[in-house]
């Protein structure tokens, strides 16, 4: 406002509304905490060398650009694909470095045989970047004509190199003849643009005894080594940006999780660590609830029937309306396996985290947030790895373990929406718990204004109008139950509940109820004989 005014004319001046909006935050936004392919930090962060913030993801093939594809031994990247399928938009991807004697680069890699002893390797191939699924072709020198003697070099041999089944280079003129494994070597490293090639000295062996087999090979990526990897490395620090805990820099994030504890609870011998397996999801729902605005999505380990499901959530003995279990596994499609390539097997059992997490978005986006995320069909999946009967749901459905179920021509949909709460139910469902996180962070970003503004009835009355056209529309989306305003939430902010000594600490008190939607988790149709009209009376 001017501080005065002197000289005669026209004086505009803007005025603050009465108001503030209050804005509705995502709702949708997931993380996932596991193993990669790789990290290209030029497509990611390039102060952040390593990989190991959370790194923001609203594609597959962006996450394919910074991260790489799928790598034998990982689920996180089986979780985040199964996520965008099923209608996630955004994520986080929290990448956990692999231990001690584990590939740092990511770059697959693969040994030829010899054509004349199969006991000594001929010549060891990696790719030259990162994330790259290429194979190789050895190109013998074609058999001499009839009559004609054998060229004394051996002839030219053909490496073509193959990416995703397409023809991307062919190096020809290779020979593995009197020269020097390091000729070679300058030979092919400074020709291609995909591949290095490296040839170990044999001793006693000729480098033409060990020219290689014709033949197409697949280059691998080796599988993470996880030996070195314990639960702490998952939970990771908040001042250090890493694990869940570095998620404090990703206020937005709605649920989590961690797809690969699969991955580090399995022993060598193939057994499971149950107990680690156990204390990394209870840390997960103790970290979820001390965030007061992320749910944490578990998954029953693979291989476990409906008893040991109920069993396992007994053990897991965590009563919060911030942590939500599914059951069972699902198989999907093995995309590192190709028909004759001995990559094994053509389907593999994964949890189900990332495709609930996308069916939970996909809902919002639908539906709301106070929609429960069931009765919703899951995408990208072949199976599940056990049926659950209706028998079976009705022993595990009330101690919160949700199920997913196959309907034949119906579909596989997840068939459950509760909490792991169980002394209050009030928390029981998904929704309503999606439901408050969402309003009190909507509420807490929306009214930031307020702070330090002066304390008194003019304050008090824009609180309650910007709170009140907020939780009306909420209440006109079908987000409230009540068939009037005031039947579905109330806003008190007044001399009731700040007295003047709450003032002068500084305080301004401002209580809200409202009245969520509870999903009809039980369809009940009662059913009886009739004698209608046509019955007479004597």
């Amino acid at each position: 406002m001017a501080a005065s005014y002197g000289a005669p004319g026209v004086y505009i001046e803007e005025l603050p509304s009465g108001s503030m909006p209050v804005e509705g935050v995502g709702t949708a936004v997931a993380a996932f905490v596991g193993f990669t392919e790789k990290y290209d930090r030029h497509e990611g962060d390039p102060t952040d060398p390593d990989g190991v913030k959370p790194q923001l993801v609203t594609s597959w093939p962006q996450y394919e650009r910074i991260y790489g594809g799928f790598v034998a031994g990982a689920m996180l990247p089986h979780a985040v694909r199964g996520f965008f399928e099923n209608g996630g938009g955004t994520c986080y991807i929290v990448r956990i470095p692999s231990g001690d004697g584990g590939p740092s680069d990511g770059r697959a890699s693969g040994t030829l045989p010899s054509a004349n002893r199969p006991d000594l390797e001929s010549i060891s191939v990696s790719a030259l970047n990162a994330g790259r699924r290429l194979e190789i072709e050895v190109v013998p020198p074609a058999p001499p004509a009839e009559g004609q003697e054998p060229p004394a070099d051996g002839g030219d041999y053909t490496l073509r190199v193959y990416e995703d089944g397409a023809l991307r280079e062919e190096l020809g003129g290779l020979q593995f003849s009197a020269r020097t494994p390091r000729t070679l070597e300058k030979t092919v490293n400074e020709r291609s643009k995909f591949v290095r090639i490296d040839v170990h000295p044999v001793q006693g062996a000729a480098l033409a005894e060990r020219a290689p087999a014709a033949g197409r090979y697949t280059l691998s990526v080796p599988p993470p080594q996880t030996n070195a990897v314990t639960p702490a490395d998952f939970a990771g620090s908040a001042s250090d940006r890493t694990g869940y805990q570095g998620l404090a820099i990703a206020e937005n994030v709605t649920m989590v999780a961690v797809p690969d504890l699969v991955t580090i609870a399995t022993r060598e011998d193939g057994s499971l660590d149950e107990e680690m397996y156990l204390a990394v999801q209870k840390q997960l729902v103790d970290w979820a609830e001390q965030t007061r605005t992320a749910m944490a999505i578990l998954d029953t380990p693979p291989g476990l029937n409906a008893q040991r499901a109920l069993e396992w959530r007994s053990r897991l003995a965590r009563d919060s309306a911030f942590g939500a279990l599914y059951y069972p596994n699902v198989v999907v499609t093995n995309p590192l396996s190709r028909p004759g390539s001995g990559n094994g097997d053509q389907y593999l059992t994964i949890p189900p985290v990332g495709h609930v997490a996308g069916v939970w978005a996909r809902t919002d986006a639908a539906r709301g947030v106070w929609k429960a995320p069931a009765n919703e069909a899951v995408r990208g999946i072949v199976r599940l790895e056990n049926e659950v009967t209706d028998g079976e749901q009705g022993l595990l459905n009330p101690e919160g373990v949700n199920c997913i179920r196959s309907f034949g021509s119906y579909g596989t949909k997840i068939w459950g929406a509760r909490t792991l709460a169980k002394t209050d139910p009030s928390w029981r469902y998904i929704n309503v718990r999606r439901l408050f996180n969402f309003v009190e962070e909507s509420v807490r970003r929306g009214t930031q204004w307020a702070v330090f503004e002066p304390n008194d009835r003019d304050l008090w009355e824009r609180v309650k109008r910007t709170l009140n056209s907020f939780l009306r529309g909420l209440w006109m989306q079908g987000a409230l139950v009540g068939t009037t305003a005031e039947q579905a939430f109330f806003v008190v902010c007044d001399e009731s509940n700040n007295p003047s000594s709450s003032i002068d600490e500084g305080k301004l008190i401002v209580e809200v109820g409202i009245a969520p939607v509870k999903p009809a988790e039980f369809i009940i149709f009662r059913v009886s004989q009739w004698q209608g009209g046509g019955a007479t009376s004597e």
